[in-house]
């Protein structure tokens, strides 16, 4: 009996060493290099792959989620087209060349505020493999080629943009996914609910600021932070939620407004998740994270564009509807109306008058010569 009672102490210790308890669930202090774990969550997850093997080549899963995500994107913008009554066909021709536009603005965005590593090793600017592309640049190349194109085909750019927003968010949220396998855009330290851990093997060391390394516990080779990508996420989707609403109910007022919507709450979001990661951009000369300056400069523009665009369409809409009442009152004045009796005192009344009263005496008059 003492033996066993000496063995389950010592299996206890054992276990204590290597796992802890995190608001009633055990979770690994050692992680293995390809884990993934939300101890709050109660969720541990091995060997969470990178990218999937044909034969003896790789094919990152960030990469098949973002091209994912595009196609999904411009389905969704066709649908909603044909559903609006817009040919379906002017979305599919144009995929291609908002594809090349979103990876190339992406890039530069990204090169030029990295520039003082860029500047030194230039072919790498051409290496995607290596990731480093910012959803920004994406955006607004897409943005510009979008306009070419639909000039080229004479449609309506903001009717364009109003009708592929709702696949571009829906596309961001899947694409973050990708930064969830790649192990990147993530946030400081946290012991929130959502808390996530990754080895500290599987992050670039760039990514990791002091705060997080503070935080990390002695015997233990993980970092503990916030997962940025999942809170955009589950931001875009609540922007979607409000686009769609304003589609359905009705509460548009002129093409271009449900984009705006749509940059609007993304910039509000990004504005405040971008304070919180540890992989930003910065303008040149400063600590100050560009896409956050970007977000609420984009954000406030948006909301100002909305509310400019509904009171020149309700002005609009006011103005080609005029009065019944002021229509005939335009017409009195400028005739006497059909039916109404001419003024008795009338100069062109009484000769008219006098003359139909000399008629009669005039035909008399000429009966008697016949």
């Amino acid at each position: 009996m003492e033996h066993s009672g000496s063995a389950e102490r010592e299996a206890a210790r054992v276990f204590t060493q290597k796992y802890t308890k995190q608001r009633g669930f055990f979770m690994p202090q050692m992680m293995g290099d390809m884990d993934i774990a939300f101890p709050h969550l109660g969720i541990y997850l091995h060997n969470v792959p990178r990218m999937i093997m044909i034969g003896n080549f790789g094919i990152a899963l960030y990469g098949i989620l973002v091209a994912s995500a595009m196609l999904l994107g411009i389905t969704i913008a066709a649908h909603i087209g044909k559903r609006t009554g817009q040919d379906p066909d002017l979305y599919w021709d144009a995929f291609v060349w908002i594809v090349i536009s979103a990876i190339a603005g992406a890039r530069i965005y990204y090169v030029i505020f990295m520039w003082d590593y860029y500047k030194d090793n230039l072919l790498q600017i051409f290496n995607l493999r290596g990731g480093g592309l910012a959803i920004y640049g994406g955006i607004i190349l897409s943005v510009i080629t979008i306009f070419f194109y639909c000039r080229k085909k004479k449609a309506s750019p903001f009717l364009f943009l109003d009708t592929i927003c709702f696949g571009l968010v829906i596309g961001q949220v899947i694409g973050r996914w990708g930064n969830f396998f790649n192990r990147e855009v993530f946030g400081e330290y946290t012991d929130s609910l959502l808390a996530m851990r990754l080895p500290v093997t599987a992050v670039r060391a760039s990514d990791i600021s002091e705060s997080i390394a503070a935080h990390m516990e002695a015997g233990t080779n993980y970092i503990q932070v916030h997962p940025t990508y999942l809170y955009e996420g589950m931001w875009n989707l609540l922007v979607c939620a409000v686009m769609i609403v304003w589609l359905k109910k009705k509460i548009k007022r002129f093409d271009g407004e449900i984009f705006l919507v749509y940059l609007a709450g993304y910039g509000i979001g990004r504005a405040v998740i971008e304070y919180i990661r540890t992989d930003q951009l910065y303008l040149p000369g400063t600590r100050v994270p560009v896409s956050m300056v970007l977000g609420i400069v984009i954000a406030v523009c948006s909301l100002c564009m909305i509310l400019i665009g509904r009171r020149r369409a309700a002005a609009a809409a006011s103005g080609s509807t005029v009065p019944e009442s002021a229509v005939a009152g335009a017409t009195a004045a400028e005739s006497p109306a059909a039916g109404s009796a001419p003024s008795e005192t009338d100069p062109e009344v009484q000769a008219d008058r006098e003359q139909t009263a000399e008629l009669p005496e005039k035909d008399e008059r000429t009966d008697q010569e016949q």
